[in-house]
């Protein structure tokens, strides 16, 4: 039996790019509802005062919420501390990630084993990651606190999380430990498609091993580091689950950064406009930067 208007017919009747329209018009409601309206009305929270312990009352204040962040130290000083945090761990993840992709590139014995088992700490949730290295940590039962001991490096045990300055860079380095594996993959998937051509025209002119690195692979490599910069500096200024898990902030604010401090403001104070004013200059600020590295970025790849 035909129906003129069953769904074959009417698809039929469709071009090509209405189909297109048609198909994707799903996913662009649920976009909608379940990002863009958060966002937009997050946007007109921070223009509001909010404190949850006042309900009904959300008095328009304009710029206050962003002003006041700007005139206080909390803020610049959580931003300090998140600059050094994202300066410290992709500074240090760059380095051992391209070390470490080198010697995997080298086809050693058991390199196959070693480039699966490194990827290990990367695919472990930042939460574990932090439950283990605070237990690592532990002033009380901790094994660096046993290994240090024993070698005789310290008289008694430490409470290393305890200490402003040890603590964040505990922190950072256990940071470390969770992403150089992402680091040393994008290296690795570099360096194979590398052209070996230019090496063994490099030895044939006599040139070392250090004059290859410098001249032939750092060079080709940009486009890659530029990448890893891109994704590690935009995740470091978001860090918050392995603070969170580990420090929560502590001690004496020595670990608080940006987010942790937009937690605050929003889950712990309840200020929900503050909470939401903070979070667009964070996410202005991961913009800029951005930007500014993917337009090196596409300088890079234009130039090679």
């Amino acid at each position: 039996m035909f129906f003129p208007f069953s769904k074959k017919f009417r698809f039929r009747e469709l071009n090509e790019a209405q189909l297109a329209y048609l198909i994707i018009f799903p996913s662009v409601v649920i976009l909608l509802c379940v990002i863009f309206y958060p966002i937009i009305y997050t946007f007109y929270l921070s223009f509001h005062k909010m404190f949850l312990t006042q309900p009904g009352r959300v008095p328009f204040i304009g710029l206050k919420n962003y002003i006041r962040f700007f005139h206080s130290s909390f803020f610049w000083n959580a931003l300090l501390r998140t600059a050094y945090f994202a300066f410290l761990s992709v500074g240090m993840e760059l380095i051992l990630g391209l070390g470490i992709a080198l010697l995997l590139n080298q086809n050693l014995i058991g390199s196959k084993f070693l480039r699966v088992s490194i990827m290990i700490p990367w695919a472990i949730p930042t939460v574990v990651i932090g439950i283990m290295w605070k237990w690592i940590y532990n002033a009380n039962y901790g094994a660096l606190n046993g290994l240090l001991f024993s070698l005789g490096i310290i008289p008694k045990y430490q409470a290393w999380l305890a200490k402003p300055f040890i603590a964040m860079n505990f922190v950072i380095i256990a940071d470390v430990w969770h992403m150089t594996p992402f680091v040393v993959l994008i290296f690795l998937a570099s360096l194979a498609v590398l052209p070996k051509a230019l090496y063994e025209a490099a030895k044939i002119d006599g040139a070392s091993a250090w004059k290859c690195f410098k001249s032939i692979t750092l060079p080709l490599l940009t486009p890659a580091i530029l990448v890893v910069l891109v994704f590690r500096t935009v995740e470091a200024f978001k860090v918050f689950d392995i603070i969170y898990v580990m420090t929560r902030g502590g001690p004496a604010n020595a670990t608080q950064v940006i987010n942790y401090y937009t937690y605050l403001e929003t889950f712990s104070y309840l200020h929900f406009g503050r909470g939401s004013a903070l979070s667009f200059i964070i996410s202005a600020i991961v913009l800029i930067i951005a930007l500014i590295y993917i337009k090196l970025l596409y300088k890079g790849i234009e130039y090679y």
